[in-house]
């Protein structure tokens, strides 16, 4: 059995504004991802996708707070930790975050090679220059990026390059979870599948253990990732495998999602694109039922007045609804 690389228990976090309301981002989430698998988080922009990978790092500053729930990344609890030997033991060493719009990450007056030193030197100070820039050249080539690379200014480098650049950075210590939110945006398809590529590959050569994948296309985990979580108000609404959650979903806000988008594999014949009415619901004060009731084509009354749990089939599949399996399947077959 592979051995668990990171699990987070019962996450809760918050955002605190100005005028003192908590915005509850992050609503009793949990996860695990074994060594040598990939895990995919989706949903659309705001459902807390990029709030939950800066709190699974375990480094909170303000406005973002923890509220409770364990985050346990190769054994060691990161919750309650000093932040300051968050930042000296465990981030960029076992634990490595590539963040939103990455190839606007660099600071532009630097050369690349002075990025990588200050990543080293954060937990090796007495490594020397030599040795940093030995172990940069090789990694970089290996990931496709040519020496020259690394005397190079962020504004020198194509798009692809920097999204490149900026992962080369984040894994330079072969961390053993790679936290990669949406590190495909912005970039054209071809570039896109080269990005996704390298991280597989990286995971192939061991560079990195483990990878949690956030996107907002549901479909693009398909080739990506093993396991698939769909995101929504701050919860998990769904859990199954990649197969399952691209042809075979459960929970209306999944089956949503993949209504909006063609799936090459599945074909555009006979494909109808569908849409989510309405927009997310406001999380500084959530609703008392079903997160997700107001925009659901199927709502009864109970969804409004009963918060579900997760329910969890005999395969191990995950969803978080009022209707059983069997009713969910019988309304989808009606329509």
């Amino acid at each position: 059995m592979a051995e668990t690389i990171l699990e987070v228990k019962n996450l809760k976090t918050k955002y605190v504004t100005r005028f003192h309301e908590n915005v509850y981002a992050v609503d009793d989430v949990s996860l695990k991802v074994e060594e040598g698998k990939s895990l995919g988080i989706a949903g659309e922009s705001g459902c807390g996708k990029s709030t939950l990978a800066l709190s699974v790092m375990g480094y909170y500053f303000a406005p973002l707070h923890y509220i409770s729930g364990d985050i346990i990344v190769d054994g060691t609890n990161l919750s309650g930790m000093n932040p300051d030997k968050v930042r000296k033991n465990i981030l960029g060493n076992e634990i490595a975050y590539i963040p939103q719009s990455a190839m606007n990450a660099l600071n532009p007056t630097q050369k690349i090679i002075s990025f990588v030193e200050d990543v080293i030197h954060a937990h090796e100070p007495k490594k020397s220059k030599k040795d940093i820039y030995d172990l940069a050249r090789e990694r970089f080539e290996v990931l496709g990026l040519p020496e020259d690379v690394l005397q190079r200014h962020a504004v020198e480098l194509s798009g692809g390059m920097k999204q490149r650049t900026v992962i080369a950075i984040s894994t330079i210590l072969s961390p053993k979870v790679l936290i990669a939110d949406e590190p495909s945006s912005a970039l054209d398809v071809t570039s896109q599948k080269l990005v996704i590529r390298m991280l597989r590959e990286m995971m192939e050569k061991g560079f990195i253990k483990s990878m949690v994948f956030i996107t907002h296309e549901l479909p693009l985990l398909y080739n990506v990732t093993e396991d698939i979580m769909v995101m929504y108000a701050g919860q998990i609404v769904e859990h199954g495998s990649a197969k399952e959650m691209v042809f075979d979903p459960l929970h209306p806000y999944s089956k949503g999602l993949m209504g909006s988008i063609i799936v090459p594999e599945e074909g555009i014949r006979e494909h109808r694109l569908t849409s989510i009415p309405g927009t997310p619901p406001n999380l500084k004060h959530p609703p008392e039922g079903c997160r997700f009731a107001e925009r659901c084509a199927y709502v009864t009354p109970a969804c409004r007045g009963f918060r579900p749990d997760m329910t969890t089939l005999p395969n191990g599949r995950q969803y978080r609804c009022v209707m059983s399996e069997r009713k969910i399947r019988e309304v989808y077959d009606h329509e």
